[in-house]
């Protein structure tokens, strides 16, 4: 058996707003949400930017008791999902048995992981919370939005690092496409900007040391120094499209394709000619049925890395051939930072947006682009152009690559 699957309602908590309509006007116009860290003291550390949430208020999702439960990247996926499912519609009109949940983190409670285990370092057991489990565990966003909104259909927590959340969406249209739900709570969710993950990070220099946050995140330009960490959470209502048009839902897109592979070549380095990611669009693209006179439009995993953005850039020209050269490619990391588990699934909500509003948002801070890399990236403004093909791809740690592909119903 297999059906056809369309979104239905979109989410967001981002460093470029909170919630959808916000986020997407800040991506058109070129808004970049990547600012000084203020919640700790950086003055030890090399790098002191990061795309962060700004002005989240828990107090609209939740009662004070209950969000001193929940981690603070739970409880930027239980807002976007509450967001999504309200945009959908949805609660009422879905058999609870039929309804499911995939959400996934990269890294999940690092923040009640930390200071739960400072403080058993200064005080001992009887230090840690008793809730510090199930509020740092990476399931457990999943976990809770199941509850919140009453899904006992199949539930998934995806973690394959940066590619978390198109992971995460792909299975959730895999599952629904092939008879097991009728629609999925999907998207990815994280919040681990902090002084250890930098720490990381930064010393196996991957972050970029640019002192200008504004100007730090510079996907395909020739100065680019390194990536620049975000967070937030996406999720996308996924839904049978029968079942969809049965409710009279509002439709943004069909979801069409869905490309999983691996590198297979280092823990870290993306594989040096783009193989992997190249398959991973190439499938997605086939089980999509692109056709050869689509307009397409590429959310670019577009991290701001040396090596990410010549390997993505080979990939895609290894998938597509001179079909790459008239594709719109932009990557929305210039503004949000890279939001590792959840950057997928905002990256997927933007696919999305693309095709309704006809608009693909820009590429800032690309100035000067990399003589190697000669492809359509939209430097600086967004352009306004019919799209009814956009794809979203994302690579993580480990050697993963995924590729999601949308289509304008």
């Amino acid at each position: 058996m297999s059906r056809r699957v369309v979104v239905t309602g979109l989410g967001a908590v981002s460093p470029v707003g909170n919630d959808v309509p916000t986020m997407w006007k800040n991506l058109v116009d070129g808004v970049c949400g990547i600012e000084e860290i203020t919640a700790f003291d950086t003055s030890e550390l090399k790098v002191h930017i990061a795309g962060t949430v700004k002005d989240f208020e828990p107090e609209k999702y939740f009662e004070k008791r209950e969000a001193k439960k929940l981690d603070i990247y739970c409880q930027y996926a239980l807002a976007a999902a509450q967001e999504a499912v309200d945009d959908s519609g949805i609660l009422g009109k879905i058999d609870e048995n039929r309804f499911g949940v995939y959400i996934g983190a990269g890294i999940g409670g690092l923040n009640t992981f930390v200071n739960n285990a400072v403080g058993l370092d200064h005080g001992g057991p009887r230090k840690i919370s008793p809730f510090f489990i199930p509020m740092m565990i990476g399931n457990i966003a999943t976990g809770n939005a199941a509850i919140r909104f009453n899904a006992k259909g199949v539930t998934l927590s995806v973690m394959s690092a940066c590619a978390t959340g198109t992971n995460s969406v792909g299975e959730a249209f895999h599952a629904i496409k092939d008879g097991y739900a009728d629609a999925i709570i999907a998207g990815g969710a994280e919040a681990v900007v902090s002084p250890l993950t930098i720490a990381g990070f930064q010393n196996m220099k991957a972050l970029s040391t640019n002192p200008d946050p504004k100007k730090a995140s510079r996907p395909f330009d020739k100065n680019r120094d390194g990536f620049v960490m975000g967070e937030g959470a996406g999720i996308l209502i996924l839904e049978e499209y029968e079942h969809a048009k049965a409710r009279g839902a509002k439709i943004y897109a069909e979801f069409s394709g869905y490309g999983n592979t691996c590198d297979a070549h280092h823990v870290t380095a993306p594989a040096p000619d783009g193989e992997g990611l190249a398959r991973a669009i190439e499938i997605a693209f086939a089980e999509a049925q692109v056709a050869d006179d689509a307009d397409i439009y590429i959310n670019a995993h577009g991290t701001s890395t040396h090596l990410n953005d010549l390997t993505e850039t080979m990939a895609i020209k290894k998938a597509l051939g001179e079909k790459a050269y008239d594709c719109i490619i932009s990557s929305t990391k210039s503004m949000t930072g890279h939001m590792l588990g959840a950057t997928g699934a905002i990256e997927a909500i933007a696919a999305v947006k693309a095709i309704e509003e006809g608009v693909i948002p820009p590429t800032i801070n690309l100035d000067e682009p990399d003589d190697k890399l000669d492809l359509n990236y939209t430097p600086h403004t967004a352009v306004r152009r019919a799209v009814n093909v956009a794809a979203s791809t994302n690579l993580g740690f480990g050697g993963h690559d995924a590729c999601v592909v949308f289509k304008k119903l």
